[in-house]
């Protein structure tokens, strides 16, 4: 046979183990017996208390019957009854009803107010007579409901905390005398007419009521103003008072007074906005606590934006009620009156526009005034289209201008091209003179970053870590004062800026050219030619020779096509071997276009191509093309009104100077040669 595994058998228990196994079972096996012994004396106790109340209510509640009228006969009950009564204070009647209330065994358990029998039931279809509603018990009257109002509760060290509260008399509504006090509608209608219009004055009372209402009005909005003014951080709240008169009902001043308060609000709110953009706080920092000038400069900015959100919404909402033609329930402003409140809702806003460039809903001011500025009202465009361009001159950084280019881009794009040559005429005024180009591999390199100080204290010792501290230091002082962020991000909104107005035109010249557009896409495109990136400089040429060439296009608008030509070519354009001989000709051929008979508003951009293809590209334009235009500007100086003349001879002159004289006099011989030459030239200049 094979040895058993001496892992297959089981191990016998110790003694100890046994005994100590033993007495856990003996003490488990007693705390069981004592349980169950008091749950089952706990149920008794239970059992004979419900028994001892059973046995309790049910003879509380069995009536003891009157066993001795049963077994005396009636004679006998009779007598003694009688005899127990006082007969001198009773009536035959009473004393009948008595005696067969006696007979009754339940005579002292029930309501001696009815005499039918105990168990009676009423049938449905029985009726009532009128002593069974006299037999009938009176309800007493209710008490007044009342309101409980809960009160904060009393904290005590024993009881804790205990609530308080407080009963409050509900006065119940009497509705049958407000039915009958309250009008008809026609009744309604007629007082609300006489309220509104008042007793009937002559024009001269209405006048003097209105003069003084008004200068009441006006001293109103002028003691808030300068409350405000004085000192904002405490009277902040002012600000909502002056701003809930923009909601004036009296027909008599409404217009007057919602127009002084829209200007009023604007002139503080240029006055007491900070320099800076407000943020909302974080929820930690609404949970932190802060010094006491702190919170209260924090309330003054929550309080400040609040207010003027309210008030940029409620001047859109004048300008969107006069553009839908909306009457108001009120009445107080007229229909034809919203006309003038929007012009200065509009004008506040325009200003606004301006003033706040830093400020909170700048963006929300720019997507309000860009669709205004095609409006068909010609005084409201040009209100706007002033705005923007004085938002764009003064723009030094760049986000304004970002904001008003893609708002524009979108109308223009949403109207399908079809809008006001204003609209495009307002981006000329773009502050932009350079835009970022494609950088060298040392310029694209990343920039030196900053050592942390983990990595300081694995790398370095504590002398060398103390050394990198004062020399990171310095260099970031150094980049402060060379503000090469600043200047890096304004490229970048210059960059973001010009590539969207170049969207614009060349959508515009691609499907719309023969819009309305087209001279402010050529007159914009003039003026920034020479930042429009390489790639695009050959189809743009194509371009503006296809236009020239179709003669669809006016005098000014092929003067920009030339312009806008030889300012790609005198740029980044120098690396490109393009002869423009087509716009050469065409220039010269129309030259004589100019003339005393008409206007000579052209002129000055005839003398900037002139600069651009003759004085600037000196070195690519031959001599004859050179003597060719001096001959044809000498010719078009006797035609022309004596301020072009005077700029024609003066072009001229230094094409001279530049290119045709100066090669021939340094060809002659003798110095008298070359005097004669030099006074021949002053005395044809």
């Amino acid at each position: 046979m094979a040895p058993v595994s001496t892992l297959s058998k089981k191990r016998k228990p110790s003694f100890r183990r046994l005994l100590k196994t033993s007495n856990v079972k003996l003490d488990n096996k007693l705390k069981n017996r004592q349980f169950k012994k008091e749950s089952t004396d706990k149920k008794h106790r239970k059992e004979q208390k419900k028994l001892r109340a059973a046995i309790k209510d049910a003879v509380l509640k069995t009536p003891l019957p009157l066993e001795r009228y049963k077994k005396r006969p009636e004679d006998e009950e009779e007598e003694e009854f009688v005899e127990s009564l006082p007969m001198d204070m009773m009536d035959e009647d009473d004393l009948e009803q008595i005696k067969a209330m006696a007979q009754k065994a339940s005579f002292l358990t029930r309501d001696l107010s009815s005499s039918g029998p105990v168990h009676a039931k009423k049938r449905k279809g029985e009726q009532q007579g009128p002593e069974s509603y006299e037999k009938m018990p009176r309800k007493m009257q209710l008490t007044e409901e009342k309101e409980v109002i809960h009160l904060l509760p009393i904290k005590d060290k024993i009881r804790g905390l205990i609530p308080q509260s407080m009963e409050k008399p509900v006065v119940a509504k009497k509705a049958e005398e407000e039915e009958g006090d309250a009008p008809t509608g026609l009744e309604q209608f007629e007082n609300e007419e006489e309220a509104v219009a008042g007793p009937a004055l002559t024009p001269q009372e209405q006048l003097k009521l209105r003069t003084q209402k008004l200068t009441n009005r006006k001293l109103r909005i002028a003691s808030l103003g300068s409350d405000i003014l004085s000192d904002p951080t405490t009277n902040i709240k002012k600000l909502k008072e002056l701003r809930a008169m923009l909601m004036e009902t009296d027909p008599y001043v409404a217009v007057t007074v919602r127009k002084l308060v829209m200007v009023s609000l604007m002139e503080v709110f240029k006055d007491i906005v900070p320099s800076y953009r407000i943020r909302p706080l974080t929820e930690t920092e609404k949970a932190s606590k802060v010094k006491k000038e702190t919170q209260q400069l924090r309330e003054f900015e929550e309080g400040l934006v609040s207010q003027y959100k309210f008030y940029l919404e409620n001047l859109e909402q004048t300008v969107k009620d006069w553009k839908q033609k909306k009457r108001k329930r009120s009445e107080a402003v007229s229909l034809q009156s919203y006309k003038g409140l929007a012009e200065v809702a509009i004008r506040c806003i325009c200003e606004l526009l301006v003033a706040l460039p830093h400020f909170n809903f700048h963006n929300n001011i720019i997507v309000l005034v860009v669709p205004l500025m095609n409006d068909p009202i010609k005084r409201v465009s040009d209100m706007c289209c002033e705005a923007v361009k004085k938002l764009l001159k003064q723009d030094k950084h760049g986000q304004a201008s970002l904001g008003t280019v893609k708002v524009i881009s979108g109308l223009v794009k949403s109207k399908n091209y079809d809008v006001r040559p204003e609209l495009l005429k307002v981006l000329i005024c773009l502050r932009i003179k350079e835009v970022e180009v494609k950088k060298d591999t040392d310029d694209t390199a990343p920039k030196k970053k900053f050592m942390n100080y983990k990595d300081k204290k694995k790398n370095l010792s504590r002398m060398q870590r103390k050394w990198k501290k004062a020399e990171e230091k310095l260099e970031k002082e150094l980049l402060e004062a060379e503000a090469s962020e600043n200047k890096d991000k304004k490229l970048k909104l210059h960059t973001e800026t010009l590539n969207i107005v170049f969207l614009i035109y060349f959508r515009i010249l691609k499907k719309a050219q023969k819009s309305i557009l087209l001279p402010s896409v050529l007159e914009g495109l003039a003026k920034f030619a020479h930042l429009i990136n390489l790639e695009f400089f050959d189809d743009l040429l194509n371009v503006l020779q296809h236009l020239i060439q179709s003669g669809d296009l006016t005098y000014r608008e092929s003067l920009h096509c030339i312009q806008t030509a030889f300012n790609i070519l005198s740029g980044q354009g120098d690396v490109l071997n393009i002869d423009p001989l087509k716009f050469y000709s065409h220039l010269y051929k129309t030259l004589l276009k100019l003339n005393a008979g008409a206007s000579n508003e052209d002129i000055s951009i005839v003398l900037r191509c002139l600069d651009v293809m003759l004085t600037k590209r000196r070195k690519q334009v031959t001599l004859q093309r050179a003597l060719a235009f001096v001959k044809r500007l000498s010719t078009l100086s006797l035609h022309t009104l004596p301020n072009a003349t005077v700029g024609i001879l003066a072009s001229n002159r230094t094409l001279m100077h530049v290119s045709v004289f100066i090669t021939d006099i340094c060809c002659l011989n003798t110095k008298r040669e070359r005097e004669v030459s030099v006074e021949r030239l002053c005395k044809l200049i």
